[in-house]
């Protein structure tokens, strides 16, 4: 978020500003890599130069001082005090020797801290010699050292006979000096040529941003008058001025392009009215996503495609019964309250109407548009569906008209799928076995007085979301193989719960052929729930079966004669 901001505020300034935030950096940059490259270069051999000057005068002391000791040692004295005494004062007289300036000093100092001898302007304080202490036994260059609080260098090398640590030292400026005055040197540089880069950038940005400040102006008062006769005034005949001149030929061509692209913008308002009405028209027709599909790619309206949809069908029982019973009009309008309520269920649960087939609902769910849970969407519509048609009836008896009954099967399957027909009337539709069998299932509703029936590739489907129950194996009119029917409900009392447990243990018997437990079982389900078709249904096939046994080629499928 601090990056989008602040390259938000970068990209808002303005020019000038800009140029002197990207070209500041630079030139600062620049100035200060040399500034650097020249002190380090400098304090390079400046060290250098430092290391070898002490270098030399410690191997001279060095050098001396051993020849004092090799002296008390060649006279067996070297334990006389006096003697080392006077060794002392000698090396002391050599060192004072040595001296090439009034800022050097030399000074011995012994494992306790004491300075046995001291030649030069400066000397350490106690603070100081504890400092120095830790280079005890340390030969070689010190760069930085305090010595009676001024900053020095050094170079420091042990001498045993005596338990020695010489320090040579000199004031750091002697050697450093020059250094420090090229750094110093380098920032006034900097600093001038930052007023002079400063002073440059804002007298030739003016000139850089000229033209197009006057670009602008004329942008604005396009923007303002609504008006593409404004040109930009040509300062400079470079790419600047280029750039002027392409601007206004720019104009020139929208202004001649304006009149074509407003005709064109009223012929396109006109266009979109026009395919709107003709939506609205068809929409009551033809689902939504066909529409929005054969607009989109109208080379595939004939074009049908095979996938895996859930397929509803819907009737009303005994319908020409009741459209006896009711005057057309009444009729009608009952037809139409109740496609309505059916409608708005099956299009909520993402289903579109394939068609109605007089009073009968064909549904699918899955097309054009696939989802991960159409089966299930599609036992939901239809348990919906019937909890709808309560309160529907309701509505029904407070006018004085029939109550509405009707059987819901589903299907779930292959299906082939689009615009089927010709160019001059096309149907969008399903076609195929899974959608015969959607058909048939709701014919069996009446059959097996249950107002919803699905096969077992929606059960697969279902059965871990709502409660199932297994009804029969059929083979409907026209095949011979047989499919588990099943039916379902929104919800169930713990007695029903309890009744459809027995009643799947019954199924397994009975069609295992162990017809006296799957009696037994059935028996349970009655006892549970008196008035249950299906338990009853089972119950006068076990006695059959009890006592006239089926053919060993018995599979439990019942053969449907009648849609």
């Amino acid at each position: 978020m601090k990056k989008e901001l602040v390259f938000t505020a970068f990209f808002a300034m303005r020019i000038r500003i800009k140029m002197l935030i990207i070209i500041l950096p630079l030139l600062t940059a620049s100035v200060v890599l040399v500034g650097i490259c020249s002190y380090l270069l400098a304090s390079s051999s400046v060290t250098r130069l430092a290391v070898d000057f002490l270098d030399f005068k410690a191997d001279e002391l060095e050098n001396y001082a051993i020849g004092q000791w090799n002296l008390l040692i060649d006279n067996n004295v070297s334990e006389n005090t006096l003697m080392q005494n006077a060794a002392k004062s000698a090396i002391e007289i050599f060192a004072l020797g040595i001296l090439r300036s009034h800022t050097e000093s030399i000074f011995m100092l012994s494992n306790d801290g004491v300075i046995d001898v001291y030649v030069g302007t400066v000397l350490p304080t106690n603070e100081e010699r504890q400092a120095l202490a830790s280079y005890k036994t340390t030969r070689g260059f010190i760069p930085s050292v305090y010595i009676e609080g001024s900053l020095r260098v050094a170079y420091t090398f042990p001498f045993s006979p005596f338990s020695w640590q010489i320090f040579i030292t000199e004031d750091r400026r002697v050697f450093y000096g020059a250094v420090e005055d090229i750094a110093q040197t380098s920032a006034y540089i900097l600093c001038g040529a930052l007023a002079a880069g400063i002073i440059f950038l804002i007298l030739t940005s003016g000139y850089l941003t000229k033209p197009m400040e006057a670009m602008l102006r004329t942008m604005r008062a396009i923007i303002k008058s609504n008006s593409l006769n404004e040109r930009v005034p040509v300062f400079y005949q470079d790419e600047i001025g280029q750039l002027s001149h392409t601007f206004n030929n720019m104009l020139t061509e929208l202004a001649n392009a304006y009149d074509q692209i407003k005709k064109y913008a009223f012929d396109a308002a006109i266009a979109q009215k026009r395919e709107m009405k003709i939506r609205n028209v068809f929409q009551l027709y033809v689902p939504k996503d066909v529409i929005e599909e054969v607009f989109a790619s109208p080379e595939k309206m004939l074009v049908g495609s095979n996938r895996n949809t859930a397929v509803l069908f819907s009737d009303i029982r005994s319908f020409t019964t009741i459209s006896e019973r009711m005057a057309p009009d009444d009729l009608v309008n009952s037809l139409n309250r109740y496609f309505s309520t059916m409608v708005n269920i099956i299009m909520d649960r993402n289903g579109i109407v394939d068609k109605y087939i007089g009073d009968a609902i064909m549904a699918i769910f899955g097309a054009p548009t696939s989802h991960d849970n159409d089966a299930l969407s599609s036992v939901l519509s239809g348990l919906e569906m019937m909890a709808a048609l309560d309160d529907f009836n309701q509505i029904q008896l407070s006018l004085g008209a029939p109550e509405f009954k009707i059987g819901i099967g589903i299907n779930y399957g292959i299906v082939t799928v689009g615009n089927i027909g010709c160019p001059k009337k096309m149907n969008y539709t399903v076609i195929g076995d899974a959608v015969n069998l959607a058909s048939r299932l709701e014919g069996l509703t009446k059959k097996y007085r249950q107002p919803l029936l699905f096969s077992d590739n929606v059960w697969e489907k279902v059965h871990n979301d709502i409660s199932c129950r297994t009804i029969d194996k059929v083979a409907v009119k026209g095949k011979t193989l047989g499919v588990p029917i099943f039916t379902a409900r929104l919800s169930i009392t713990n007695t029903e719960k309890e009744a459809w447990k027995y009643h799947e243990d019954a199924i397994v018997c009975y069609y295992s052929r162990d017809f006296q437990r799957a009696l037994d079982g059935f028996l349970k389900v009655i006892s549970l729930l008196p008035d249950d078709f299906i338990a009853d249904f089972f119950i006068k096939r076990c006695y059959v079966y009890k006592n006239d046994p089926p053919p060993l080629s018995w599979d439990g499928v019942e053969i449907m004669h009648e849609k």
